[in-house]
């Protein structure tokens, strides 16, 4: 009996980490979300870069709490809450935008990778079903989460939490109030694929859609923790929350459990990630499969290179980039050409867009 006790703690203990962190945004170092102030294009320091915000301090579109974190991520200190409101207009756009970007020189879009996070909205300042929002991003939007009305769409509302492909959607959930949605996109750089891992509450991830071909075009500090939303006429702008939990990249082995990595060992027979209560119907296009991988966890820890700018690096010619996406700008290595109907306006240096 000792011996089967023994090895439960010691199987839960070793499934709560599997791959190896290259990049760690789950501000556990942050004493509050002003530590973002700290970094600019001429202080590249932290594990994000703050530049995608409207005109208000930072506190009006970020704020950091443990209540803001999914009680099953006990890698996490914290959450975040990431808001639109009524300033949230980034560079004179006409959509709201507050976003989060990896500062990192990791190799974070090489070979397999896993994208982690968890998020979670609730009824008190719902997100707008009557609008687009792209969430979780890359620029050229091969791979991201979307919820409300998708642009173009008929009728006027939508009340689902989607996974996109190349803005195809691949997964979808209906996005109910006070559920923790965790999340791994899978994503092979080499081999131009992205699968979806899924699971609800502290439940482990389990693959929802196997690997996608796409191209997964990004320069390595192109990934949005954080949401876009399109404008659209009639539809008064509404205060939006956002929250964000157990936020990571590794490579590896795919990490299932939502305790992740750096989680306190279970005690006793009990895992600190029980079975999820909470009864979610979803629908996808692909077959699933699961699959769990036990391993001892390492974490990289990198430091970030102060320079007055990111280096200049070719950007892409022969691809198309859709609207809304970015063109070009600083650093940016992704398509140049915007889709029929949009052209690539620049906003500053660091940035030009499909409008």
């Amino acid at each position: 009996m000792k011996s089967s006790v023994l090895g439960s703690i010691l199987v839960n203990a070793l499934s709560v980490s599997a791959g190896t962190i290259l990049w760690d945004g789950r501000f556990n170092d942050f004493s509050s979300a002003t530590d973002l102030n700290k970094w600019s294009w001429g202080n590249q320091v932290g594990p994000y870069q703050y530049y995608i915000h409207g005109s208000s301090p930072v506190t009006a579109y970020v704020n950091l709490s443990p209540d803001y974190k999914n009680p099953a991520d006990s890698g996490s200190k914290q959450g975040a809450k990431i808001t639109l409101d009524n300033t949230a207009y980034w560079n004179g756009q006409n959509m709201r935008r507050t976003e989060l970007i990896p500062q990192t020189s990791a190799a974070i879009t090489q070979g397999k990778v896993y994208y982690h996070f968890s998020l979670m909205r609730k009824d008190v300042n719902a997100p707008a079903t009557t609008r687009e929002h792209q969430i979780a991003f890359f620029e050229s939007h091969f791979t991201e989460l979307k919820s409300g009305w998708l642009s173009g769409a008929p009728g006027i509302s939508d009340t689902l939490l989607r996974w996109c492909v190349g803005g195809q959607t691949q997964w979808s959930v209906e996005w109910e109030a006070d559920v923790w949605h965790n999340v791994a996109y899978e994503i092979d750089f080499s081999a131009n694929t992205v699968a979806f891992w899924h699971s609800t509450g502290s439940d482990p991830l389990t693959q929802k859609v196997a690997p996608v071909k796409t191209s997964t075009s990004s320069n390595g500090a192109d990934w949005h923790v954080g949401v876009l939303e399109l404008p659209r006429s009639g539809y008064p702008d509404t205060t939006e929350d956002f929250y964000w939990s157990g936020v990571y990249i590794e490579s590896g082995s795919l990490t299932t459990s939502v305790a992740g990595p750096g989680a306190p060992p279970p005690s006793g027979n009990t895992s600190t990630a029980g079975p999820s209560t909470t009864s979610i119907k979803t629908s996808t296009s692909v077959p699933v499969s699961t699959s769990t991988t036990f391993a001892t966890s390492t974490v990289i820890r990198t430091t970030s290179t102060t320079s007055s700018a990111p280096a200049t690096t070719t950007s892409i010619s022969g691809c198309t980039s859709p609207q809304w996406a970015q063109c070009g700008g600083i650093g940016f290595s992704g398509c140049t050409t915007c889709a029929s109907g949009s052209t690539c306006k620049y906003s500053n240096d660091w940035y030009s867009q499909c409008l």
